[in-house]
């Protein structure tokens, strides 16, 4: 998994910015600047895939863990 990064620069001339990203702020103004990488994925979708070369389909692990929960009954 890739690590965060976070970098802001605060008071950066917009007219360094490339074109597409200054749309609508006006020539000479000053801006804060964002930039992110490597967002973390949601914790739901770490562990996507981690099984995969079981060959299990969702439904067979559905009944296994159906079965599991059925002995505590």
């Amino acid at each position: 998994m890739s690590e965060q990064t976070k970098i802001v620069v605060d008071d950066y001339p917009v007219d360094n910015l490339p074109e597409e990203v200054r749309r609508g702020i006006g020539a000479g103004e000053r801006v804060r600047v964002t930039v992110e990488t490597g967002a973390p994925l949601p914790r739901y979708l770490r562990f996507h895939g981690i099984a995969a070369h079981k060959k299990t389909t969702v439904e067979e692990a559905v009944a296994r863990v159906r079965s599991l929960r059925d002995e505590w009954d």
